[in-house]
């Protein structure tokens, strides 16, 4: 038994036993809840396919034109991308040199990829 609590593995088997019983103990317990206090009530209504308060009509696969996504992508790039400036410019006068050159990089990087994207027609409607 001694050998047992000496194992350098005791702790992490402790640690996957709590993580597992921190997520499996909230689903047990909601589980239960639900069988004993909301009864099931199956209807048409409730049993009725709603989205957006809306019945569905035809096919709900749609096709998308590719440049919706390209847009979508780089907006998602330059807007994260941008967001890295705001603690630069925050704690500017704080910083060493060294980070100055770091963020010029990074903006020379930013830019460039801006210019080419508009150079190969990314940002061109067709």
């Amino acid at each position: 038994m001694a050998d047992l609590l000496d194992s350098p593995y005791l702790i992490l088997v402790l640690l996957i036993l709590g993580a597992l019983g921190f997520a499996l103990v909230p689903l047990g317990l909601a589980a239960l809840w639900a069988r004993c206090f909301s009864p099931a009530k199956p209807g048409l209504i409730k049993n009725a396919t709603y989205e957006c308060g809306l019945e569905s009509k035809g096919d709900a696969w749609v096709q998308f034109h590719v440049q919706y996504y390209l847009y979508a992508i780089i907006f998602l790039i330059f807007d994260v991308e941008t967001i890295f400036l705001l603690p630069f410019a925050v704690s500017f006068l704080q910083l060493p040199p060294g980070a100055f050159v770091a963020m010029m990089i990074f903006l020379l990087l930013l830019v460039e990829g801006l210019v080419w994207a508009w150079q190969k027609g990314v940002l061109r409607w067709k």
